[in-house]
């Protein structure tokens, strides 16, 4: 059994007549989540991943990988872009999660699980996450946010089992570096996906880019602020935006900040 006092509570949510079904991202909250479930609970679990037009295509490699390093089962549900959220409208993600997860209930039903389970943790009370109240609509167990786990202590526990991903940027999902009530379209979804991961690959762990029409922000810890205005870096980076189809490129001086179009929601 595991010592710490929070992941032991986690576990004695569930026993073993439980089947969970974890609606995983392949994110730090929703791996940590799969890893203790299915190492020291009693039950038996299984995971599922939705693909959209709007989850980079790395985040899904990354989801399968864990997922088989783990043993465990893993689904993948592809759907097109929703009807509901084309318009980048501020309720997205209510929208977006009340069809994910009306999705993820179905394939729960078929496949006889009696329980599903999302890595939403106690942070996520902090932030504008209209998404929240789809989960709790669909009676979504947030067995993280239950257990009062942070951010921090997720991160911490996954060091402490030796896992990589402890350190791993937080993402989220494409619509969110687009601002809202803008048409969502693939062409725009494919130069953001391309452009945030060229930084990534560059070491720019975490960078986010927010495109307004023909001019994409990009967001990033001002640590790095030296080194991406380095000329060499610095050419090549315009280089390969104007390459995906930006036409002009700006660093923000505030750097990233968690929800930073959240700011404007309701204009």
């Amino acid at each position: 059994m595991p010592e710490n006092k929070k992941v032991k509570l986690l576990c004695s949510f569930f026993d073993a007549g439980d089947n969970i079904l974890v609606a995983f991202s392949g994110g730090v909250d929703s791996s940590f989540l799969l890893y203790v479930l299915r190492n020291f609970s009693e039950a038996k679990v299984s995971a599922v991943t939705v693909k959209t037009p709007y989850i980079p295509r790395w985040e899904l490699e990354e989801a399968v990988d864990f997922c088989r390093a783990l043993d465990v089962d893993h689904k993948i549900i592809d759907l097109p872009l929703p009807g509901a959220v084309i318009m980048n409208p501020p309720d997205r993600c209510y929208r977006c999660k009340s069809i994910l997860f009306g999705h993820i209930k179905e394939y729960a039903a078929a496949g006889g699980f009696n329980i599903i389970a999302d890595g939403s943790n106690a942070d996520d009370k902090m932030d504008y996450r209209p998404g929240m109240k789809a989960l709790r609509e669909l009676h979504i167990h947030s067995p993280l946010l239950e257990a009062d786990f942070t951010k921090d202590e997720i991160r911490k526990q996954l060091k402490e089992y030796g896992l990589e991903i402890w350190d791993k940027p937080a993402y989220a999902c494409l619509l969110t570096r687009i601002p809202y009530n803008t048409r969502i379209n693939r062409a725009d979804l494919g130069k953001i996906e391309k452009c945030e991961r060229y930084l990534h690959t560059k070491g720019f762990p975490g960078a986010r880019v927010r495109l307004h029409d023909s001019l994409a922000r990009i967001e990033l810890d001002t640590g790095y602020f030296e080194k991406i205005m380095e000329p060499e870096t610095r050419n090549i980076i315009i280089r390969t935006f104007r390459e995906a189809g930006i036409e002009f490129i700006s660093l923000d001086l505030e750097g990233y900040r968690m929800g930073s179009l959240n700011t404007n929601k309701i204009k």
